[in-house]
């Protein structure tokens, strides 16, 4: 059994003394694992790191075995955030998501090309943090629990949509929720409007980290006993900091 293809380095996990095994996020073949030789020697290690663009070469005897990769670097995406602690945590946290999220070996064409441009949006874009929250919206809608905050859940309305309901996944406006608010999710304006308005505030991007979770731990998570992974946290933990430090920050 062989295959080529394009795939986005999700982990790699050590193997013995120098191997690793390599789980990448491939264009055609979707989440999929193989074995690396010398993947954790000098000149082989960067090579590994999540966020990376490789073209991966996988062989195997059976379709069924691990096999093993072998892989040319295209894109070292890990390197290029390397000194922006919230963009790196952030970088993490999307690999590890589509790692914890994705069936194996099924072909995630849309997955792919999102995460692909999100990765490049991490590097070249202020708004990179906004960007999480769409794809976290768009990765549900693939998995089938997709949200609809088109219009509001009780009236139909499309007006004032300020809330969303934690059982339905809809929106809701404003004057439909007042009399069980505090049981709804905020629904942050920026997921509303179009991506050229004013930047979000970073409490909206937190909100929207925390809506998706909801909905990634309810139907993805839940039926395994299984939690968001530690690394989306930590983006979440970074947010609220350099939140909290720009308004310490005089002026």
């Amino acid at each position: 059994m062989e295959w080529s293809d394009t795939g986005i380095v999700l982990s790699a996990r050590r193997h013995g003394e120098n191997a690793a095994v390599v789980s990448l996020l491939t264009e055609n073949h979707g989440r999929h694992a193989g074995l690396v030789h010398g993947a954790r020697g000098r000149r082989a290690r960067g090579l590994y790191q999540p966020g990376n663009a490789l073209t991966a070469r996988w062989q195997a005897r059976l379709a069924e075995h691990l096999g093993r990769y072998t892989c040319e670097l295209v894109r070292a995406r890990a390197s290029l955030v390397l000194d922006d602690p919230p963009r790196l945590a952030a970088l993490a946290a999307v690999c590890a998501l589509v790692e914890a999220t994705l069936p194996e070996r099924l072909p995630y064409p849309q997955v792919y090309g999102a995460t692909g441009r999100l990765l490049d949006t991490l590097e070249a874009s202020e708004r990179w943090a906004e960007a999480v929250v769409h794809w976290e919206l768009a990765l549900l809608a693939e998995l089938g629990f997709g949200l609809d905050l088109s219009a509001c859940a009780a009236t139909g309305s499309v007006d004032d949509l300020t809330y969303v309901s934690p059982r339905s996944g809809r929106a809701v406006s404003q004057e439909a929720a007042e009399p069980y608010a505090e049981k709804l999710f905020p629904l942050p304006p920026f997921l509303l409007r179009p991506e050229d308005d004013a930047a979000a505030a970073a409490a909206d991007i937190v909100a929207g980290l925390r809506l998706t979770g909801w909905f990634f731990e309810k139907h993805v998570f839940g039926g395994q006993g299984g939690r968001m992974p530690a690394a989306r946290e930590r983006v979440i933990d970074r947010l609220q900091a350099g939140a909290a430090a720009t308004a310490r920050s005089p002026g």
